[in-house]
């Protein structure tokens, strides 16, 4: 994937995502579940390179446990966002994410949860890279500094989810919202799963 380099400035209103960064009430998160890789067709649909098309590669070497979870949603609430991307930067990464076309970068955040129809959930998310355009102007992207990804396998084909390139995460109680910078999320379509030896 190619390094986040957009330093328009759009209206805080462009916040289409409301993803939950916490499992669903009951669910319990699955920490111990093997390797796997996703691939995806990526389509950008908000305004931001919008009608951009591409294929992603998410690879998992590992998913966060659920101490590791609590521990970086405890930042989150306690320090705000530097204090997530703070504590994210000292853990080991779970894996990486890149485009067919480049090397990628790491994720740091991995859990996966039992679906409604016998499926799956899948959140991954990281503190997003920032282009040295953007670092220096300091755009209002700069209040988004984490990717977020939600993926949904069914039980059996392929998957579907979002990816918001740009993204700030707001605690909501017992509970964390990733609002997306642009007017939408980027459509995964087509997610495969596969386990990874």
């Amino acid at each position: 994937m190619a390094r986040f380099r957009s330093a328009r400035h759009l209206p805080v209103l462009l916040i289409a995502c409301g993803v939950l960064l916490l499992p669903a009430q009951g669910a319990r998160a699955q920490s111990n579940a093997p390797a796997e890789e996703f691939t995806a067709f990526a389509v950008h649909m908000g305004t931001i390179r919008s009608g951009e098309t591409g294929q992603l590669v998410i690879q998992i070497n590992r998913w966060n446990s659920e101490a590791e979870q609590e521990a970086l949603m405890s930042a989150l609430r306690e320090k705000g966002q530097q204090g997530m991307i703070s504590a994210f930067r000292k853990s080991r990464p779970v894996g990486t994410i890149r485009s067919l076309q480049s090397v990628g970068y790491d994720l740091q955040l991995a859990y996966q949860e039992p679906g409604p129809d016998g499926g799956r959930r899948i959140i991954i998310a990281t503190d997003r890279p920032v282009g040295f355009g953007e670092a220096t102007n300091r755009p209002q992207s700069m209040d988004y500094p984490f990717s977020v990804i939600e993926l949904f396998i069914p039980r059996e084909g392929p998957g579907e989810g979002t990816l918001s390139l740009a993204a700030r995460l707001v605690p909501a109680g017992k509970k964390t919202i990733a609002e997306n910078y642009d007017t939408q999320p980027v459509q995964l379509k087509n997610v495969r799963a596969e386990l990874r030896k």
